[in-house]
């Protein structure tokens, strides 16, 4: 028995030894423009956030395959002041990069502070407060020479911005330059510098983070230029007749990174269209393998694009424990003890509009309360009571039991589809008058149209269903025989129809005109179908 034991341990090990194939995205939902960095045999991965807060998940890996979100990059206000910030601003494309025992994260906030930097030599500690670059534009990247010498390239004005600079205060040490401009495609942006061989490589995006999306590449002598294009760019892009029935779509703004191995890898976004040609969760990120050719060039997967069913050898497989689907909030998360939002116990898969009040927010006694304020989820500032997750599947329910507490006239508390203030669907309960309703919103532009369900009870079941086509509302007032309230065409709340950069979250929230009122929701629970 025991040597049959020990030949099957030897054949797992074998199986995880020579790992072959794994499944795009990896990292599912609304997680555009990745960034990673390696220490050791430690992959680290950070994405763009926009007007949620905390600002930059920190993702951490063993394999570049399995991702598990360890925490925030930005998680207090003084890092990430988000006032009135829509899905158009805020957090845009950071950069995480490793020197000398100390991590530094450099990224835009379009909202106030421009370009900044953070650093930390502990990631499950406090990062620094931001320090700006005084550069224009956004993208920023950060890129060590083997003389230690530090460079900022980001994107301005359809150019390629370059220059030294010291990372710890911010301070330009050369004078800017103009150092590439790309291969034609608009908006040229999202630049990281690489060395390899005795080459300094450019790599960017262009022809914007839509359909038309793409990476070329450029290389110099001289880590400022000039640089000169690859002959077969763009590197990766699906704006192409071989790929224009591939389900990933908008590949582009990538970073690069080289194995424990000696294996080369490249992350990028990119989008999973349903409904036609439309996309609603967002920009995610995706993973690809490199080689490089015999000019020295990166080559993408064989032809530049990726596929779901990635059927390449891969490093040996370290997979994470996958969150539960159904959350009793009967012990609250344990995240970074820095986190602004810790005190509400709530883990880090959720995020805020803006920047929250945390005293609004509380796991305990096998519940969340949310206390509401004036805030609607159509305001485009301050922020509403409202904490979300993303959306990560087409097909998927998601769930929850809330009962409003203290209520006056005009309380109310349920989930949202929520896109952005001026795109989401909505089920309640609400307080009207002396009675109870399940309201049905939907908020598509200035179309606000709201249709009510008179119910006895001030405790109520709610559960949203989503697949390619539909988002369909649900109510139970006893938790069995559910109905359906409403349904909407998921194409208005599509980027495509909506604009911004963000993708679906699926949010608990409460409003409460007097801000006395609150609601208990016993779970959550999200499943994928």
């Amino acid at each position: 028995m025991r040597q049959l034991f020990l030949a099957f341990s030897a054949f797992i090990l074998c199986l995880n030894l020579n790992a072959q194939g794994y499944t795009n995205p990896i990292v599912k939902g609304f997680n555009p423009d990745p960034s990673v960095c390696r220490v050791g045999d430690d992959y680290y991965m950070v994405t763009s956030t926009f007007h949620y807060f905390p600002g930059v998940p920190l993702y951490h890996s063993k394999d570049l395959v399995n991702w598990e979100h360890i925490g925030h990059v930005l998680d207090r206000e003084s890092q990430l002041p988000l006032p009135d910030a829509h899905a158009g601003q805020g957090i845009f494309a950071p950069t995480i990069r490793y020197h000398e025992g100390t991590f530094y994260m450099i990224t835009t906030n379009c909202s106030g502070l421009g370009n900044f930097i953070v650093s930390t030599k502990d990631l499950y500690g406090a990062w620094s407060d931001p320090v700006t670059v005084d550069m224009p534009g956004i993208d920023p990247d950060l890129f060590w020479d083997e003389d230690g010498k530090c460079y900022f390239s980001g994107s301005a004005n359809d150019n390629i911005m370059f220059c030294q600079i010291n990372p710890d205060t911010g301070e330009k040490l050369t004078t800017p330059k103009i150092i590439w401009n790309g291969t034609g495609g608009r908006y040229p942006e999202a630049p990281h510098i690489y060395k390899k061989d005795g080459w300094y490589y450019l790599m960017i995006a262009e022809g914007g983070t839509e359909y038309a999306h793409g990476v070329t590449i450029a290389r110099s002598r001289n880590v400022d230029g000039p640089y000169t294009p690859a002959p077969h760019n763009p590197i990766i892009t699906h704006c192409k007749q071989a790929a224009q029935t591939n389900p990933i779509q908008g590949t582009g703004h990538a970073d690069i990174i080289q194995a424990h191995d000696g294996s080369w890898w490249m992350v990028c976004l990119g989008f999973r269209t349903q409904s036609g040609m439309h996309h609603l969760l967002g920009r995610e990120s995706f993973l690809a393998p490199v080689t490089w050719d015999r000019g020295g060039w990166p080559v993408v997967n064989g032809n530049g694009d990726i596929a779901i069913n990635m059927d390449v050898p891969t490093l040996p497989q370290k997979p994470f424990p996958a969150l539960p689907e159904r959350n009793e909030f009967d012990v609250p998360a344990q995240v970074k003890s820095s986190a602004t939002m810790a005190s509400t116990g709530l883990g880090n898969e959720w995020s805020w509009l803006r920047n929250p009040d945390p005293s609004r927010y509380l796991v305990a006694d096998g519940k969340l309360r949310i206390h509401g304020v004036a805030a609607d989820l159509n305001a485009y500032s301050e922020s509403p009571s409202f904490a979300g997750i993303r959306q990560q599947h087409h097909d998927f329910t998601a769930a929850t039991c809330v009962k409003l507490g203290n209520a006056r006239s005009g309380d109310k508390a349920g989930m949202s589809i929520f896109m952005d203030s001026g795109a989401h669907y909505d089920v309640y309960i609400e307080k009207k008058g002396g009675k109870n309703v399940i309201g049905v919103r939907y908020a598509m532009g200035v179309f606000n149209n709201i249709e009510e369900i008179p119910v006895s009870s001030s405790k109520v079941w709610l559960r949203v269903s989503g697949d390619p086509e539909y988002y369909r509302l649900w109510y139970s007032t006893d938790g069995k025989e559910f109905k359906q309230a409403g349904i909407g065409d998921t194409r208005y709340l599509s980027s495509e129809t909506v604009g911004g950069f963000t993708g679906i979250m699926i949010g608990l929230w409460a409003q409460s005109p007097s801000e006395k009122g609150y609601a208990d929701f016993d779970y959550f629970e999200y499943n994928a179908e």
